[in-house]
């Protein structure tokens, strides 16, 4: 049975219930929880934990937000964590998650239309890549994106950036900017800032 989810008015008024494949037919507004997992490493680099989609997935193959849900019909943003758990093993207490507030994420390739309501959390965890649990049937692999180096990359100034992976194929894989799903807002670009904002210690962080 496919999946219910709420949907929404543009100002977030609840106006309905509808299966998860005429959401994305029709371009409902509905509520996702995106959750960018950001580290350090032992020397102190820090940087942000990213997976790479399976093939059958919507944006097949492509390099996505670390964990990332769609809420279902009655769940509440506290429930956002059951998303991570189950795609990255990762057993997070809400309250640890790191809020950045909402974004407005629109997006069309052929019939598919996406209109997200987005809640967007940081949460830090330096453990290495082999130690997550990830979900192989829906996450082909992890990657380990270096901050710095991401910024150049998005920036412009790095054409490719070399990163440490796990599960695919390789303990290092190349990436373009091709490799990321596309965004109207920079938005990987702007998390970047906030992940290097936040490990500078500051506070109020907001997408």
């Amino acid at each position: 049975m496919s999946e219910l989810f709420d949907i929404y008015d543009e100002a977030l008024n609840h106006i309905g219930v509808k299966p998860r494949a005429a959401v994305h037919r029709d371009g409902d507004w509905h509520q996702v929880v995106h959750c960018w997992v950001i580290g350090r490493e032992a020397d102190g680099v820090p940087f942000l934990v990213l997976q790479k989609r399976r093939a059958y997935l919507d944006y097949p193959n492509k390099i996505d937000i670390s964990a990332a849900g769609h809420l279902a019909a009655g769940e509440s943003l506290r429930d956002g964590p059951r998303e991570i758990a189950e795609e990255l093993g990762l057993n997070v207490d809400f309250e640890d998650l790191i809020p950045l507030g909402r974004r407005v994420g629109i997006n069309k390739i052929g019939d598919f239309i996406d209109r997200q309501i987005c809640h967007v959390f940081l949460y830090q965890c330096n453990q290495p890549l082999e130690a997550y649990d990830y979900q192989r049937a829906e996450v082909a692999g992890l990657i380990k994106l270096p901050i710095d180096d991401a910024m150049r990359l998005f920036a412009g100034e790095f054409c490719s950036v070399v990163v440490p992976a796990i599960g695919l194929g390789s303990p290092e894989i190349a990436l373009t900017l091709d490799d990321f799903i596309p965004s109207i807002d920079n938005y990987v670009m702007k998390i970047l800032i906030l992940a290097q904002r936040f490990f500078a210690g500051e506070k109020e962080l907001w997408i």
